[in-house]
């Protein structure tokens, strides 16, 4: 009882610390940055000041453009990230079961994930065209290879005598998979989704400034063309509030409750 206790209250101690460390971070940063604004190392039009930035990101939620772009690219990065998971996942698990099929696409996914997003899109635009499926495109080609790999590699490096020992008490097929290979892969497919959302955040960013019309990177090239470094540095610490949020959020959480779960994290004390 005396640990179920305590068990919440250091989360909660441990949120409170990383609260506080951020908002540490981020009056440094501001403060930083209006130092050097103040000390004119670079002209206003490279570097304005965080009231004009504060006041461009005011017009743009009172316009609508900004919140209008956040539905967007959000509706676009779900349902992309989607795709590359369900992708990913059945492939990864085909590799596992056919062992040449497994090395090849292995080696091939390993160059494809290093290869550059933005790269894809002038592919995409004269494959596809200027609309959502061209950006959704470059999203899951940007991801799913992250997704392959750890799903092949999570089965593939679970300890043998994990499944001998389930076989000598009779599990096989989808028992064997459903209680034993499938907890023992999940932290290693955890991470690697975590790193393909990683890739599919900065593809969808990438592609939609250079594709789209409407969405959070839409709003980085118009505030190119124009110069409007308000707006391209409002749109910026959004997309990196974004980010954060949901890492920190969503798969930090996630990842440490499966840790938890099957006391990995005892290694760590």
């Amino acid at each position: 009882m005396q640990e179920s206790k305590a068990e919440p209250q250091t989360a909660r101690a441990t949120s409170l610390r990383d609260v506080a460390s951020i908002a540490l971070f981020l009056a440094a940063f501001g403060g930083a940055w209006q130092v050097i604004y103040l000390l004119g190392v670079l002209p206003q039009t490279s570097l304005p000041s965080p009231v004009f930035v504060a006041r461009s990101f005011a017009d743009l939620i009172v316009g609508g453009e900004l919140g209008l772009s956040i539905a967007v690219t959000m509706g676009r990065l779900v349902a992309g990230f989607a795709i590359a998971i369900i992708i990913g996942g059945v492939v990864g698990l085909a590799m596992v079961r056919f062992r040449d099929f497994g090395r090849t696409m292995s080696s091939f996914s390993v160059g494809l994930q290093s290869f550059p997003s933005i790269a894809w899109v002038p592919f995409t635009i004269l494959l596809i065209g200027f609309n959502d499926f061209g950006i959704l495109f470059v999203l899951v080609i940007s991801s799913v290879f992250s997704v392959m790999l750890s799903t092949y590699s999570g089965i593939r490096n679970i300890p043998p005598i994990y499944l001998r020992a389930a076989q000598n008490m009779g599990a096989s097929g989808f028992m064997l998979f459903r209680h034993v290979m499938f907890p023992a892969a999940t932290p290693s497919f955890i991470i690697g989704v975590r790193q393909a959302w990683s890739f599919a955040w900065h593809a969808l960013i990438g592609a939609e400034i250079l594709i789209s019309l409407v969405g959070l990177g839409h709003i980085l090239s118009v505030g190119r063309e124009f110069l409007n470094m308000g707006w391209i540095m409002a749109t910026m610490i959004v997309i990196f509030i974004i980010g954060m949020v949901v890492d920190k959020v969503l798969f930090y959480k996630l990842e440490e409750r499966i840790r938890s779960r099957w006391g990995l994290n005892q290694h760590l004390e």
